[in-house]
Parts: structure tokens; sequence; C-alpha cells
């Protein structure tokens, strides 16, 4: 009793009396996304931005045009929110094309700027193919933010003549910008590439350093935070497992981006998907050393780390590089399969990254080779047509920019395009929570619209406006790496600020622009989230059957009649699933920001998705293990597991209420699947309307999220 008699005291309470009332706090959805994150300030993006957007604006006033100058400000903006990748070739996507879609957009807005329902009929039309074409992926959702926004801007505001100025001038600010980011690509290069492949060794030092220590019992109970309970609630291993995945991630993507143009043309590209590669055993390596208990000797993360410097400064002589650290001798009496399975891969990866001249034509895609550029096309374009989810969120999405465009342009109020750009902000449906959104927005209209009204009161016309643009400009890009809300709040006084060089309607517009702000936030509370039946629910219980579908595949893969000729597939798998997975948890953090009941449900699947991604980590130590040594397991026991991982993702996709359903799973307990087995059991005890806790209580876990 004494170890808990402290924290059972309320905070403020004294040991005499009656506790002091609490204040209220505010909901946990809505303090997620008002505590900053901490991530780092992109300092070299945020001048970026500040030149970017303040020169073209300079250049305007100084030509006796400012309001030229604010329209390629404008664009400049839109520029400065794409730059958000490290590789150069992947700037030029995430800036130009969208740049290109925002031309389209703006020069239709122009068109049908003041037609009444030719405008509500064109933007209407412009939001369903914005939303349905932001499934496709990032570069598309930005193309497709830009498309609508822009057009919105074209159709309430009054735009130079002739037509073709406005697109011109967004266009060029925009790629102003791009030039700005890609100014040092001559002396860096693959630089970029190249620190996301040290990135990841790095990562998987790190999850090599905590494999082994505390180790979870196998099938142990889960607490509500995802975590085994005899674990702890800060699951170690299991957060640099999902950095490790991250890391894997981001540095395929540079790399293959590149790749797909420019392989068996470019050694060093070859020379760095080959280290990419070879750090695929070290990877599956790992969850066999965590599962034996014992931490590794502190020599073996060292080495890795020794690798990533290596790496990241480009050294293949091995004679420049710091001695290689001394490891236990994996062929020793009593040596695991892990222990041997680790060194081996270590081995592995120092010939290669130390290798000067890797040979191009046996360097192997772990994910597979991209596709060409037609082929992805023709694809995307079929996904998006027969999306059933591409058509719902472009047609939302419509409804909402209908209606605002009807009530602005129709309706006897204050002409405004800012109710439409509210909306649209808001309800991109790749982009988060739409209620959370509109709750932020509106915070952050507020914040940014009181920092507006200072700089238009105070703030005379002409050259002073450039000087506050150097400033405000470059606090976009450092206030968007801290949330949503924050970025609303930077990017309102620029936004006012340039449109107040176009209009000269000064501090006078800042109360229409609250008033319209709050109309937005109101239609996309509205007609985008209330009035959609899916608002109310999540995916996640589908998406999470489709990844223990993939499990299931996995296992049978894994343990196939012909593992050799079957290792690129089964890493091919492994790598998608921890993919989707990523992609789960991503849901999972938006599904975590919505208020009851979607939140609470969400918070319920939580338990089981770390158990599914505990069973990939099973699997994948069985595999390593017998690659090294182990008796292969029966046939039988293979089917047997992959049949409960099948029947649990039906059972998911078939209740409406996560259903228990017992796992009578046998065979020899000292087996190489034996942990696999017990992982099992453990997630298909999640899956339970009822169950006990350590405190003899029951938690229920009821309703199912879809």
């Amino acid at each position: 009793m004494g170890e808990h008699s402290e924290s059972s005291v309320p905070s403020g309470a004294s040991g005499a009396g009656p506790p002091s009332p609490r204040r209220p706090a505010a909901p946990p959805w809505l303090l997620a996304g008002l505590r900053p994150s901490s991530a780092p300030v992109p300092w070299a993006a945020a001048a970026r931005a500040s030149v970017g957007m303040a020169a073209p604006l300079a250049v305007g006033i100084a030509a006796d045009r400012p309001a030229y100058g604010a329209l390629a400000s404008l664009g400049a903006l839109y520029g400065v929110i794409g730059d958000t990748a490290d590789a150069y070739r992947m700037r030029i996507f995430n800036i130009a094309v969208p740049q290109l879609f925002g031309a389209v957009g703006v020069t239709l807005g122009t068109l049908v700027f003041g037609r009444g329902w030719w405008a509500v009929g064109v933007l209407t039309l412009l939001a369903l193919v914005s939303g349905m074409i932001s499934s496709i992926g990032a570069v598309a959702s930005s193309s497709g933010l830009q498309l609508l926004l822009f057009a919105v801007l074209g159709a309430g505001l009054a735009m130079p003549e002739p037509w073709w100025v406005a697109p011109l001038l967004f266009t060029l600010g925009g790629l102003f910008v791009l030039l700005l980011s890609l100014l040092a690509w001559p002396l860096r290069g693959l630089e970029p590439e190249r620190a996301a492949v040290a990135g990841t060794y790095r990562a998987v030092a790190d999850l090599l350093a905590v494999a082994g220590r505390q180790p979870p019992a196998s099938g142990a109970p889960y607490n509500t935070h995802g975590t085994h309970g005899t674990y702890g609630t800060h699951g170690t291993y299991e957060t640099r497992r999902q950095a490790v995945t991250d890391a894997l991630n981001n540095a395929y993507d540079l790399v293959l981006a590149r790749r797909a143009r420019e392989h068996g043309r470019s050694e060093p590209l070859v020379r760095l998907l080959a280290q990419l590669n070879v750090v695929i055993p070290l990877v599956e390596a790992a969850p066999a050393a965590h599962q034996r208990g014992r931490p590794l000797p502190d020599a073996v993360p060292a080495a890795v780390r020794e690798l990533a410097d290596a790496v990241a400064e480009g050294r293949t002589d091995r004679a420049r590089s710091a001695p290689e650290p001394a490891r236990p001798d994996p062929t020793r009496p009593g040596a695991t399969s892990a222990e041997r399975a680790v060194d081996a891969a270590l081995r592995h990866a120092t010939s290669v990254v130390h290798h000067a001249e890797p040979d191009p034509d046996n360097v192997d895609d772990r994910l597979g080779r991209p596709a060409a550029l037609r082929v992805r096309a023709r694809r995307a374009t079929r996904d998006v047509l027969l999306s059933g989810d591409s058509w719902r969120y472009g047609l939302r999405l419509a409804l909402c920019i209908g209606l605002s465009q009807a009530l602005v342009s129709l309706i006897p109020v204050p002409r405004s395009y800012w109710v439409a750009l509210t909306v649209t902000f808001i309800l991109k449906p790749d982009y988060g929570s739409v209620f959370s959104r509109a709750v932020l927005r509106a915070l952050g209209t507020v914040a940014g619209l009181v920092v507006a009204a200072v700089i238009l009161s105070h703030v005379a016309r002409g050259w002073w406006d450039v000087a506050v643009m150097l400033v405000i400009a470059g606090l976009v890009p450092a206030m968007t790496v801290k949330g949503y809300a924050f970025q609303t709040a930077a990017v309102t006084p620029v936004i006012l600020l340039l449109s107040d060089l176009l209009s000269h309607e000064g501090s006078g517009l800042l109360l229409t622009r609250f008033v319209d702000s709050m109309m937005g936030c109101a239609i996309a509370l509205v007609a985008g989230y209330l009035l959609w039946p899916e608002s109310w629910h999540t995916r996640i219980g589908d998406r999470l059957a489709d990844a223990v579908e993939e499990t299931a595949e996995y296992v049978r893969c894994a343990f196939a009649a012909a593992p050799d000729a079957d290792r690129a597939e089964r890493v091919r798998t492994r790598r998608r699933i921890y993919r989707d997975l990523s992609v789960v948890r991503t849901e999972f953090q938006r599904a975590l920001t919505e208020p009851p009941p979607t939140g609470t449900r969400a918070r319920a699947w939580w338990p089981l998705l770390v158990a599914v991604e505990r069973v990939v980590d099973a699997t994948t130590a069985a595999r390593v293990r017998v690659d090294h040594g182990a008796p292969a397991p029966a046939p039988a026991e293979t089917a047997a597991i992959e049949r409960q991982l099948r029947e649990m993702a039906a059972g998911m996709r078939s209740s409406d209420v996560l259903v228990e359903v017992r796992a009578e799973l046998g065979g020899d307990e000292k087996g190489v699947l034996a942990p696999l087995r017990h992982e099992v059991r453990a997630a298909r005890a999640i899956a339970s309307p009822q169950r006990r806790t350590g405190l003899g209580g029951t938690t229920g876990l009821t309703g199912r999220a879809r």
C-alpha cells in the first residue's frame, strides 16, 4: 500500500480535509493538437521562405506594381509550404508539379470570377477532382490542394488583366522558391540520400542496443498503451523498431526515386542502394536477438554506428575507417543462432559498406524496382476511378465547396473567397481529422488575426511590407513543423498582408475574415463531418485486418518449401507489412484526435496493433533461427498458425464488435515456433469484449472501429 499511497492523492489535495475542486480541463484530443511538436525548426527552409516571399514583393514595389508582387508572393507561399523534402529531386516534384496545377486552378478561377452559378459549378467540379486525386500520393494530394486553392483565389479576387498574368505570376513565385531550394544541389549532390541511409544504420544500431534488455514474456498481457505489461509503459524496443521502419521507408523512397532514372549510370547511387539493402539482414536479426533475452555486446551497435559514419562521410577505404570493434566469436561453444545471425549480417554489411565498387548487376531492390512512369500513371488513374474512398472524399469536398461558394456568390453577404479557402484547408481528407482540424483552424485563425491586426494597423504600405514579410514568411516553415494550429497562425497574417495589397481594405477586413473563417469551419463541421456517417467511425479495424491477412501470408512465405529461392519475396513481404502497419499507426494518431466515440474506439484497437507487430517480429526471429542452425518446423505447425491468423482477420471484418476467439495452437513448446504461437494466442486474446485486468477487474473493447 505504501508504494501507491502517494500517487493516490490528487494533485493539490492535502491529507486533511476534502480535496480542492479540479478546474475543468481541455479534452485530450484537443490538447494533442495544441501541444507543439518537438521537431526541430528547419532554419534553411525558413531562410528560403523569407527571401522567396519578400523578394517578389520587393520587385513589385520597385516596379510600382505591388499587386504583381503580391501575386508572385502568394505563389511563393505555396512553394514554401511544399518545400519539405530533403532530396533535391523530390523538391522538384514537391514544388514544381503542384505549381503547375495551381496555375491551371487560378486560370479557371479567373475565368469564372463574378459569374455566379458558373463559379459554383466550376469550383464544385474542381473540388471533386481535388478530393479524388488525393489518394494517389503526397505529390498528387498537394497538387489537388493547390488546384483548388488557386481556383478559389481566382474566383474570389479581382486579378489583373489579361487573364494569363495571374497564373504566370503565381508560377514564377513558386519557381523562385524552387530555385532557392536547389542552389546547393551542385555542391551537395547525393548528400540527402546518403544521410537517409546513414540514419537507417543509426536507427538499427539503436535497435540492437536495446534488443534483449528486459524483454517481455511471450504472450503476456498488454496494457492500454500498447506495450507488454512486463515491459513497462515506454515500449523501448517497440519504439526503436518503429524508428527503424520510418528510417527504412524514408531511405528507400529517396534512393529508389532517383534510381528509377539513374540506375546503371550512377555508381554512387548503386553503392548507396547496396549499402541500404545489406542493412535488411541486421533488421531481421534484431527480433531474434531480442527474443533470446540477453543484451548484445556493446561492440555490436558500436560497429553499426561506425558503418553509419562511413556511409555518411562516403568512406569506402577500410584503412581510413576506425578499426572494427572486437566482438565475441559466434563459432564458440554455446553461441546461439541469434548471435550467429547478428554476426553474419554485420560482417556482410561491413564488407559492402567498405567495398569501393559494388557490382551494379548484383544490386536487388528490397521493395521491387519501380514501374515505368506510364505504368504507374495508368495504375493510379484506375485506382482513383474505381476506389470508393476516393469518390467519398471527392464528393464530401465537392459538397462543402459548393455550399460555401453558393453562400458567397448567391446570397447577399460580403463577397469573400475566405470561406471556401477555409473549407479547402480543413477538408483535405488525407491531412487528418476533419473535426480536430476545424477546431484547430478556428483557434489558429484567431491567433493569426491578432498578429495581422497589429501589422495592418501599424505598418504603412510600401517598403515596410517587405521588411515585415521577411519576418513573418520565415515563421511559416518554422511553425508548420510544430502543428496545424501553429501553421494556421503563421499563414493567416501572410495571406492577409498580401490580400490587402490586392484589395486595399486595410484593417477593416479583419472582422470580415474572422466571420468568414468561422463560417467555413461551420460548413466543414456540419456538411463535411456530422452529415457523413463514416466520420463517426474509423477504418482502422478493416485496415488492421488486412495487415493480419498479410501476416498470415508472411508466415506461409517464411517457411515455404524453398526458402532460399523465396528470400527476396519474403523480405519484400515483411517490408510491405511494416510499411502498412506504419500507415495504420498514422490512422490511429488521426483517430485519437477525434472526440468520443471515435477516439475511444480507436484507443481500444491499439493493443491489437502492437500484438500484430509482435507476431511479425516473432515470425522473422523464427526464420532467422532456422537459417542459422535451428531445426525447421513441421509444415503442419506453420499451417496451423497461418489458419489462426486468417480466421482472426475474417473475424475482425465480419463482426461489429471485438469478439473473443479461442486459439487452440498445439506444438513443440521448445521448438522454433513456440514464441510465435504465444504471440498469436496473445493477439487473439486481445480481440475479446471483456478481458481480465491485473487488478481483478475487467476492461471492455466494445464497439468495432471501422
